[in-house]
């Protein structure tokens, strides 16, 4: 009887060379591993630099709002001249009051939208989250700003889409170290 005789189908089977047998312990399989760490997208995408400049139309869109509520609010006492006394102190007065709300209200706006652009570069996912809201609230705003809110509006949108495509997802979900 030959040994490890290929043609007997009863006989011990030969071993491969360079393995081992039974007992011997066995390598884990081999890993394709380029080395460093896992890396996401090197360079921020295209998609999201837009996202950021979409961030700072809006901003500047709401700094103009707010000076046209400021001029407005300058032109108050001229329109409530036309009215009697106690009128027009009280419509003055309320007028003020509610374009000294919508003054603050878009330079607030502004501020945030341009703490989100300016954290595009080292933020993380919760940017993009909140870039996506504040997009939101911005279309919203443009409704209600005719004629700059047009601009806004039309922007906003855009910054919602773009903030929520992978690319975007990707850049601001890489490791950082």
């Amino acid at each position: 009887m030959s040994f490890g005789d290929p043609n007997n189908p009863y006989g011990q089977p030969g071993q491969p060379q360079g393995q081992p047998g039974y007992g011997y312990p066995q390598a884990p399989p081999v890993q394709p591993y380029a080395g460093g760490y896992p890396t996401g997208p090197t360079e921020m995408p295209g998609i999201t630099k837009a996202a950021r400049i979409f961030l700072y139309v809006i901003v500047v869109c709401q700094v103009v709002v707010a000076g046209i509520y400021g001029y407005t609010l300058s032109k108050i006492d001229e329109s409530a001249a036309g009215l009697d006394g106690t009128q027009s102190e009280a419509f003055a007065d309320f007028g003020k009051g509610v374009i000294g709300f919508l003054i603050v209200l878009a330079l607030v706006f502004a501020a945030l939208g341009l703490a989100l652009a300016l954290k595009y570069s080292s933020g993380a996912n919760g940017v993009r989250v909140c870039s996506i809201v504040y997009g939101a609230f911005a279309i919203i705003s443009g409704i209600f700003t005719i004629p700059v809110g047009i601009i806004t509006f039309i922007v906003a949108i855009l910054l919602v889409i773009f903030a929520s495509k992978s690319a975007s997802a990707e850049w601001f979900k890489r490791p950082r170290h």
